[in-house]
């Protein structure tokens, strides 16, 4: 079954821009797109007079408006739509159950608005099984002039060549699809009393260091995403920091900046991480958050 690239839009600027990086992902990748909007009829307890019907018109030509928009910019593109009886966050994880990847809009420099009020963003992100990408609506004095260069794909990686493996995937699939390059980014810090062992120090020593120690984890972990797509141009970049910062400092005018987040059950829920979290907050373009073991 052929996956859509889905979007959720509710009329925003932002769940707009997502719809519409969504719709040129979909061009690029030859999928289908499926447009999401979630209302589910809660009648207010007040006095007044309340219209079922009329507040789900409404809904719709949200949804039908998107569309038109998207068809416009992108005839193209095969467009689907789905108007959700359900509230936001279940809505959007049963969309991205079957999507390639889930596109939701993104205010930037805090947290996610319009179809995601309050912490629904972080939530859908925190739980999704699928990759998901926030995308914000730019502002006309925004540029890309530094940082990473213009379109390419800044990826982190983190942990050896197995744990890296879906978030390394995606970046190369998006970079091939879009002729654009990878910048692979590996962030490390001097190691606490407790934080190595004696044979990963020993690892350490054996490659002449914690630095080449990390370049070295960095290369093994590209080595078959360089064999498997032989036309991406590559940049390493290792440098001494926390991820979230490191990321930050070469994302600007970067395509995508792409960053892992950890399955597994957290004492007190799903959880974004640190590092996805600072980087979707401030990073200047689109932002992908890919699931992994």
């Amino acid at each position: 079954m052929t996956r859509a690239i889905t979007a959720g839009v509710d009329g925003s600027p932002e769940s707009l821009a997502a719809a519409g990086w969504a719709a040129r992902e979909a061009a690029l990748r030859g999928l289908p797109l499926r447009l999401v909007h979630a209302w589910l009829w809660q009648p207010l307890d007040v006095p007044i007079a309340q219209d079922r019907e009329a507040e789900a018109r409404r809904a719709q030509a949200l949804l039908d408006e998107a569309e038109a928009e998207v068809r416009r910019l992108h005839p193209d593109v095969l467009v689907t739509t789905r108007l959700v009886s359900d509230t936001p966050v279940p809505a959007l994880l049963e969309a991205a159950e079957s999507a390639e990847m889930l596109v939701l809009g993104s205010r930037g420099h805090g947290a996610l608005l319009g179809f995601l009020l309050g912490s629904y963003g972080q939530q859908v992100i925190a739980a999704s099984a699928r990759p998901v990408v926030a995308v914000r609506a730019r502002r006309d004095d925004e540029t890309g002039a530094a940082g990473a260069r213009a379109g390419e794909i800044v990826v982190g990686q983190q942990g050896g060549r197995e744990e890296s493996e879906a978030v390394l995937g995606f970046a190369f699939e998006e970079a091939a699809a879009r002729g654009v390059g990878v910048r692979a980014v590996r962030a490390w810090s001097l190691p606490s009393l407790y934080a190595y062992s004696p044979g990963s120090l020993a690892l350490a020593d054996e490659a002449g260091g914690l630095e080449p120690f990390e370049r070295k984890a960095l290369a093994d972990a590209l080595a078959p995403w360089r064999e498997r797509y032989p036309d991406v141009p590559v940049t390493e970049h290792v440098e001494l920091g926390s991820g979230g910062q490191v990321l930050l400092s070469v994302a600007t005018g970067a395509g995508l900046v792409v960053v892992g987040r950890r399955v597994g059950n957290a004492p007190f829920g799903p959880r974004i991480g640190s590092v996805a979290h600072a980087v979707l907050h401030h990073a200047p373009g689109p932002v992908a958050v890919v699931p992994h073991e």
